[in-house]
Order: C-alpha cells, then structure tokens, then sequence
C-alpha cells in the first residue's frame, strides 16, 4: 500500500464506529481496517497512558459523581477496559476481582459495577476479553494460513511448539531446508496477522526478526494484511 493511502486511512480511524464507516465509504474489507484501528489505538494508549494515569484521581471524582466508566472513557478518547482497570485502584476493586467481573459481570454483587464493567467489556474492542480472544484468533489464522501454504509445497519445518523447548526465541516456521525467494535465502518465517508500517516493523525486527536472524540466518516475514510500499527492514529480513 502507498504511504499516502496508508496515512489517509489511518488518520481516520478515530473510534471504533469509524470501521464500519470507512469499510462502507471506502469500500474496504473491515478486518484489515479493524486490524489499523487496533494497531493506533494501542499505540496510542501506550503514549497517553502515564498522562491518563496522573488525571485517575479527577476522572475516579466523576466517577463518584455518577458519570459512568464507558462515557469517562468517551470523553478522553481511551480504551473503556484500561480506564476502568486504571480506575479500581482508586475505587478500592482489587485488580484480580476487577478482571473476574469484565470476564463475567453476573459475579459482580455492586449493581452499578456490574453494568459498567459489562458495558466496558462490550465497547472495547481491544482490550476487553473478546477483543484479546479476537487477536489470539487472528494470529492463529495467521500461523495455519503460513503452514497450509508450506504444506502444499512439501516443505518440512518446525513450530514455535517444536522449539521453544530448546531456544528462548522462535519463529513461527523454522525451515529443516533453506527455500529461495525472489533469489533470497530463507531459513525461517515469521507470520505477523497485522499490518506493516515503520513502527509495526521496527518493533517486531527488535523483539523478534533481529534475534532469529542471530539464531538461524535469514528468514522471511509475512504481514498478512499487507505493509506500507518502500519500508526497508534490516539485512538478512525480507517482507
């Protein structure tokens, strides 16, 4: 994709609403625009979380006051599940408890905590428990669609699974032979069921890619929802 595109369409996934309206506008495919709402929503909350943090004592007095944790959560633009999981500790909910009641709010005795921690859970498309089994599931989707297509061409490999006895570090397919792509030797594959920008590169080349390079030699990384025209990752890593 053209960084023009990319940046375009980035720049307006501003809340979750905004997927299904660029997916129609845009004519789209929804996951692949869920999939750029999740990566600049999180980095987002990365960035803001400590400033988020610092105003918890203000925003826990609205809370006293009756506003509810998913319309607190609206208005600083925040994932509704951190903000309330940032606001127990000042509302004396142990954190534990705090994530027993998102998993299942008919445990939750305090009739005001139960409907907000169900309508957290509902609104969060992310960090709630439905959204961190969506994004197991697509990495999952990833890892098969990876295998299915070794597979087919008889290439022998091992998991993760495999090796992570063995080695601290794993790629998703280490390759028992070296296979040529586009005149490059791959000793391994990594399968990344996200989109790639510079940042998204960046932070799989110092967690992950960079290492497996040390370990194995050159290998390859699929993104599975595309990545960002002209990106050079490292040598030794292709896209």
């Amino acid at each position: 994709m053209k960084y023009e595109d990319y940046k375009n369409i980035y720049s307006q996934l501003r809340k979750p609403d905004d997927i299904d309206v660029l997916a129609h506008k845009l004519k789209m495919d929804r996951e692949f625009l869920f999939v750029l709402y999740t990566q600049r929503t999180v980095r987002d909350a990365t960035r803001r979380f400590y400033i988020v943090k610092k105003d918890i004592k203000k925003i826990a007095k609205e809370w006293r006051r009756g506003t509810s944790m998913a319309r607190l959560a609206r208005t600083i633009n925040f994932p509704p599940v951190l903000l309330g999981l940032m606001l127990s500790a000042e509302i004396n909910l142990p954190r534990k408890m705090f994530w027993k009641y998102v998993r299942d709010p008919s445990t939750c005795h305090d009739k005001r905590l139960r409907k907000e921690l169900a309508e957290i859970a509902e609104k969060d498309l992310i960090y709630s428990p439905k959204g961190s089994q969506l994004q197991t599931e697509r990495g999952q989707w990833g890892e098969k669609r990876l295998q299915t297509w070794l597979d087919k061409r008889n290439l022998t490999y091992r998991t993760e699974a495999d090796l992570r006895a063995t080695h601290k570090k794993t790629p998703d397919c280490l390759l028992d032979k070296p296979i040529q792509i586009d005149g490059k030797k791959v000793h391994w594959i990594e399968s990344k069921a996200s989109f790639g920008d510079e940042i998204e590169l960046r932070k799989n080349v110092r967690r992950q890619l960079l290492p497996y390079t040390e370990m194995f030699g050159t290998g390859a990384v699929v993104y599975w929802f595309g990545f960002v025209e002209g990106i050079e990752p490292p040598e030794g890593i292709m896209l």
